[in-house]
């Protein structure tokens, strides 16, 4: 919206009014996005959590979780409204909204807070961890995902196209596949698969936020050069001019991330809920469909693919063997159990995502 209101003095000259050129540049509205939703989280925080407390809309701890988790009963969750406001006005009032990846991308993120709002709003009235039923949840989110990648398609069938259904594969140079229609199961696997390993990461006070912040900050370095001509071709990226755009989204995530993570860091005023956990996974999810850089999400949320295979390989061994690998899963209550105390879990997986995040950096170059 600003973008649009101040694009008449792009390239005024005299005065003061010259000043405003800058607003133009991907990177300063990037930064100003950032520190927008920054300021969102910061100052909504404190109210939001008030009328949380006024409504009841307190967490439910599961029977069978640590006894740890016990005390944190009653705390105010459904923050995830912070974090999406924080991200999505900022970005609505700096990115170039003629942009379809801009759209794309913050449609997706709201579907799946509706997704997650849906079953925060059951678990609270009904006084129970259940919310949604499992197959209904599922039936959901792949049918957001469904949508992407349909609408994908159609961008890859305009001339000329706005959006290509290759593959980059990491640390290879020709390796580039085209799936075609396949590309829409494809894009259903990666949008649930981070959506829902995002929201089995949240399970400790600023855990999931702040791996998110990391993966965030590594999408917004990303989708800059995915746009970026000279960048793209030096780096032998699949490049869409459009996707550049995507810096600014990104970069509101971030900001609104570290704002949510003032509020959720040990011990947590607020949780996230579902519809901060499933928002925030569609989100890491759409943007690296839309940059083409699908495959590297695996390296870049790499906590988050730990914390789901977790679960995975946890379940398929009690079903097959009777017995289970971990004390418990998702990952970070297995060291729990074990005996780390919950900043130094949340601690040492930040430092882990940070290993991730500059290492999904690097594979850029190594091909």
């Amino acid at each position: 919206m600003l973008y649009y209101l101040l694009s008449p003095f792009h390239g005024a000259v005299g005065g003061h009014v010259s000043v405003l050129n800058v607003t133009r540049y991907i990177t300063f509205r990037t930064a100003v996005a950032s520190l927008t939703a920054l300021a969102i989280s910061l100052l909504m925080g404190p109210w939001l959590i008030r009328r949380l407390r006024a409504f009841q809309i307190g967490q439910v701890v599961r029977q069978d979780g640590p006894t740890t988790h016990r005390p944190t009963a009653g705390t105010p969750t459904m923050g995830g409204l912070l974090i999406l406001t924080a991200a999505i006005v900022p970005t609505l009032l700096w990115a170039d909204l003629s942009n379809v990846y801009i759209w794309i991308a913050v449609l997706s993120t709201v579907s799946y807070g509706a997704v997650g709002f849906a079953d925060d709003y059951l678990k609270v009235t009904r006084r129970s961890h259940h919310g949604l039923r499992p197959r209904y949840k599922m039936l959901a989110q792949i049918g957001v995902a469904a949508i992407v990648g349909i609408v994908l398609l159609v961008l890859a069938s305009q001339d000329p196209p706005l959006y290509n259904t290759r593959l980059i594969f990491p640390f290879f140079k020709r390796l580039i596949p085209d799936l075609g229609w396949w590309y829409v199961p494809f894009a259903v696997i990666v949008l649930v698969g981070s959506s829902n390993a995002v929201n089995l990461t949240d399970g400790l006070d600023g855990l999931a936020i702040s791996a998110f912040a990391v993966s965030a900050a590594a999408f917004t370095a990303l989708a800059y050069v995915t746009g970026h001509a000279e960048f793209a071709r030096y780096l032998l990226l699949v490049r869409f001019p459009p996707a550049g755009e995507l810096t600014v989204f990104c970069g509101a995530l971030v900001g609104a991330s570290l704002g949510f993570l003032w509020w959720n860091c040990h011990p947590a005023d607020v949780f996230m809920g579902d519809v901060g956990s499933l928002a925030l996974g569609g989100a890491l999810g759409t943007v690296a469909i839309l940059i083409k850089q699908e495959l590297l999400l695996v390296i870049v949320g790499g906590v988050f693919v730990l914390e789901a295979l977790s679960v995975i390989i946890q379940v398929g061994s009690f079903k097959l063997t009777g017995r289970r690998v971990f004390k418990m899963a998702p990952l970070h209550h297995h060291f729990e159990l074990i005996g780390w105390s919950e900043p130094k879990v949340i601690t040492r997986f930040f430092i882990v995502a940070i290993i991730f995040a500059l290492f999904s950096l690097t594979t850029l170059k190594l091909r």
